[in-house]
């Protein structure tokens, strides 16, 4: 069950995110579009931290769910939006694209989650690249030259109003029976066998379950830019967001999300050394797991129900 008042803070949450979002014309469209960034960041850390933190997987294709959410919603949009009321049509394409995402989760962690560790990670580290390939190579879908012309539909109150219901669906489900499962195949897989867990089952919920709000913040995504492009969706952006659920804490949903704003603000303030940016999140894993290996919010403890 999720955790008391859960129910309430994601009510506050959509109606806030609605508020801003009616305000938001009068505000700096930079300003609007960093924050935007900051919420899709937010649905993506926190559904790997599913996978990786609660459950003790070690997915490295998180971003090869994103494109392909990212890309079916925006096929949907240009093919049949053109038609349709915006307002009804947006969220469909944007569970369409989920859906699909989790789909292809499910071909993926059938066969793969039977791996542990590093094996695993290799295998999801090639998916990701499979799907890079696919799309480079799919006129469909705009080729190596990218999808272009996608209609500007994400704003604050619908980027928002997802990671609000991802934070809460991803909590409820940690706090269920199947949340007790994660976190005994995260401890130990041999000893949730032993008691009647089904750890391979267990582990593809998990992962479907990050693939399908993977592939929803990537239908943000192509609605939020505009256009995409392959090479947006390769190993470094994968990276990107493991290095937010380790800096965060792994299974530490607050300390993800704080992970994920510092980390999509962190490159405003170091306009004038982009190129330097995967030095710095390289050493600010080593110092991380030098002084803290479980994450900058370890030392906060992390409340379980009994």
């Amino acid at each position: 069950m999720p955790l008391p008042g859960a129910k309430r803070w994601l009510i506050l949450g959509i109606a806030l995110a609605v508020i801003v979002s009616y305000f938001s014309p009068q505000f700096n469209r930079y300003y609007l579009g960093v924050a935007i960034d900051v919420g899709i960041a937010i649905i993506l850390a926190t559904s790997l931290n599913l996978i990786n933190g609660h459950t003790g997987q070690f997915s490295l294709g998180h971003a090869g769910f994103m494109a392909v959410g990212g890309y079916f919603s925006a096929w949907i949009s240009l093919n049949i939006g053109a038609t349709a009321n915006a307002f009804w049509y947006f969220p469909l394409a944007l569970t369409a694209g989920g859906l699909l995402a989790a789909f292809v989760g499910l071909l993926v962690g059938v066969p793969s989650l039977r791996l542990r560790g590093d094996y695993l990670a290799i295998v999801t580290l090639g998916f990701g690249e499979i799907i890079r390939v696919f799309a480079q190579n799919t006129e469909a879908i705009g080729a190596a030259s990218g999808l272009k012309g996608i209609p500007k539909l994400t704003n604050l109150g619908w980027t928002f109003g997802f990671a609000a219901v991802t934070i809460y669906a991803i909590s409820a489900l940690v706090n269920s029976t199947y949340g007790r499962a994660f976190i005994a195949v995260h401890d130990d897989e041999i000893a949730a066998e032993s008691n009647g867990i089904d750890t391979t089952r267990t582990k593809v919920i998990a992962f479907v379950t990050g693939a399908f709000f993977s592939g929803i913040a990537g239908g943000l995504y192509a609605h939020h830019k505009q256009f995409l492009s392959p090479t947006g969706f390769d190993w470094v952006k994968s990276i990107d967001i493991v290095v937010m659920v380790i800096l965060g804490g792994m299974g530490r949903t607050v300390g993800v999300i704080v992970a994920a704003i510092l980390l999509t603000l962190m490159p405003q303030f170091l306009s004038d050394f982009l190129e330097y940016r995967m030095i710095v999140y390289s050493l600010l894993i080593i110092l991380l797991m030098l002084w803290c290996p479980a994450g900058l919010f370890s030392l906060i403890p992390k409340r379980r129900k009994s």
